[in-house]
């Protein structure tokens, strides 16, 4: 598709602390809201009207079908739905389908049309109090277009999970010896610092955290977690980080880069939790410095890692 046609390589963008957004609607009204997703969590948009929707039994509300696209069957999200618009019939006819890529989980969403691909800095996304303020909110961050729209990013791991939570962590499959793996005095007596900017991602790590019996400390983005870091009298004292890769003001990649330059810090061990699991993110991470890479369907597993890690860093 022609929109996407024009997309940079994320290894040039995480360098610079920067995103691409693929900017949609979800209906055809004048003064309907944009709303983005990072383009390197989508393949491609389709017409609806060209894709035989079979519909699934009892399924999800929000959960419309699966279309069949190059021999794989795609369960369709109803995005306008899950965000209290309904659309017409005439509207379904002339909608369009964004075919993601969750932790490797194909799904389409529904939406109006695909606008365009913006270039954004990482530190132009904004994370007001007021989108956290509810469990059930379900606006992330949202930057500027051009013209001063408002351009809202939305919380798809949050809307997964509601219907197809499959592609989510299930945080009740943690190894069940957990307790008795031999733990590293430094992560038994210490403090894990996370960042993580999805309150559904968050929810995942405080409940795989207290089952394990390690204290923890959350930040909504890369830069606070950062500025608490080299606010600390002594950062060696920090068992291990964890960081998100696509957060507001400081991506994860951000975080590794300013980590490992300074003296104080470049030992401690760090491990990104994402959900953007291509070979390239992985490979990046890697090249800036990461101790390790797991993707968020598999957090369940994070501590035996954090162990490997703090092991092969002593």
């Amino acid at each position: 598709m022609s929109v996407l046609s024009k997309v940079d390589a994320t290894t040039n963008l995480a360098k610079n602390n920067e995103l691409q957004l693929l900017v949609f609607r979800i209906n055809n009204k004048e003064d309907s809201a944009f709303y983005a997703i990072n383009v390197f969590k989508t393949r491609e948009v389709v017409e609806s009207k060209n894709h035989f929707m079979t519909q699934i039994p009892s399924a999800h509300p929000l959960l419309e079908g699966t279309i069949i696209l190059r021999g794989l069957q795609i369960p369709i999200l109803n995005l306008p739905q899950w965000l209290g618009t309904t659309l017409t019939k005439k509207e379904m006819s002339l909608s369009n389908i964004l075919i993601c890529d969750f932790n490797g989980i194909i799904i389409g969403l529904r939406i109006m049309s695909a606008y365009r691909v913006i270039k954004k800095n990482w530190n132009e996304m904004h994370a007001p109090d007021s989108y956290r303020l509810k469990d059930d909110g379900v606006v992330m961050n949202d930057t500027r277009l051009e013209d001063g729209s408002l351009c809202l990013i939305l919380d798809y791991e949050k809307l997964l999970a509601d219907v197809v939570p499959q592609a989510m962590v299930n945080v009740h499959e943690s190894p069940e010896n957990i307790l008795d793996l031999p733990m590293p005095a430094k992560l038994k007596d210490g403090e894990v610092l996370i960042a993580e900017d999805s309150k559904t991602a968050q929810r995942h790590l405080i409940h795989i955290f207290k089952n394990a019996r390690i204290k923890m400390k959350l930040f909504d983005n890369g830069k606070k977690l950062v500025d608490y870091i080299f606010e600390m009298k002594d950062p060696s004292i920090i068992p291990a980080i964890i960081t998100d890769i696509e957060m507001p003001e400081m991506s994860g990649f951000t975080v590794i880069q300013t980590l490992r330059k300074d003296i104080t810090t470049k030992n401690i061990p760090i491990i990104v939790n994402s959900s953007m699991t291509g070979e390239n993110n992985k490979r990046e991470a890697e090249m800036l410095g990461a101790s390790g890479f797991i993707d968020k369907t598999k957090s369940h597993n994070i501590i035996p890692l954090i162990i490997e890690v703090m092991n092969n860093h002593s």
